[in-house]
């Protein structure tokens, strides 16, 4: 196989390839940049008294959205704080979402890459390098992200300081009935965990307490007439699927936390047991794996 040397081009004083140029590739196909399954929201949206956001992403699931400012050239001080300011005026706008801060130039230097950092784990951000390459056949973009939003841990990461409740305060959050629901996911799972294992009761959420410990591979949120159960399981086409194969009602996939979110019913526990006694256990198999 010959190799073919590639040509990298600077597109800051490029003739005819500019920033709208990188924006336009961008908002035709969003998941070049490498942050996962997003769509284009919107394009020079326009904040008053504060400019024009570039670009908009949503993730495909609706959960998680992106405020990204391109420059040509390297990053420096107006291009960060343009970003840190549009991603706060759309969270304060649109609070039911999860933004990101995206900032995106053909060179992050060292310094500014410094900054960035310092904001990171207080402010969600990441910061995208990209390069233009020179083919026979055009210029193509490579994308590469040099920062990463901090990472979360597991919901039961925390569970010594998590506000713990009982069984009582579920039963007023929810209802008798749901909880009774949550009972019978703790029986489906007995087929594969110690009998020990019991409920673990939280401000949030009902998580799973296994042999002295918090193991929420899956939590359970009664609600006043449905059971909302989250497993943690990867976002695939083949567990997709399975879950639709199924007909569980299952909510969406957040992203945020890895799982997917399926709604109960009595009548699911007693038509689908064997669906939610299959992904029950990839959940817990894949994280004490």
């Amino acid at each position: 196989m010959q190799h073919v040397k590639l040509r990298q081009i600077q597109l800051k004083n490029h003739p005819s390839l500019n920033e709208r140029w990188v924006q336009n590739v961008i908002a035709d196909d969003p998941s070049i940049l490498g942050i996962g399954d997003v769509v284009l929201k919107d394009k020079e949206r326009v904040h008053r008294n504060a400019g024009r956001l570039d670009l908009l992403l949503q993730e495909a699931d609706g959960h998680g959205r992106y405020e990204v400012e391109i420059q040509l050239g390297a990053s420096d001080e107006s291009h960060i704080i343009r970003t840190i300011e549009y991603w706060d005026i759309e969270r304060k706008r649109y609070p039911q979402y999860d933004h990101t801060a995206v900032i995106v130039a053909e060179d992050i230097t060292s310094r500014f890459l410094n900054v960035i950092s310092l904001f990171n784990g207080h402010i969600p951000i990441m910061a995208i390098q990209f390069s233009a390459i020179e083919t026979g056949e055009g210029v193509g973009l490579h994308f590469t992200t040099v920062l990463d939003t901090v990472s979360r841990g597991f919901v039961d990461d925390d569970e010594e300081v998590a506000q713990i409740t009982d069984r009582s305060y579920w039963e007023n959050r929810g209802s008798k009935k749901t909880i009774s629901l949550a009972d019978k996911i703790l029986a489906i799972c007995s087929e594969f965990l110690p009998s020990s294992t019991e409920f673990s009761y939280n401000k949030h959420y009902m998580g799973f307490w296994i042999d002295g410990r918090a193991n929420n591979f899956a939590i359970c949120r009664p609600q006043k007439s449905v059971l909302r159960l989250d497993i943690k399981i990867p976002k695939s086409q083949e567990n997709d699927q399975f879950i639709e194969s199924a007909e569980l009602d299952c909510l969406d996939y957040d992203s945020r936390w890895k799982q997917y979110r399926i709604r109960v019913t009595e009548n699911d526990l007693e038509q689908k047991r064997e669906a939610l006694l299959h992904l029950l256990r990839s959940a817990y198999e894949i994280r004490i794996n």
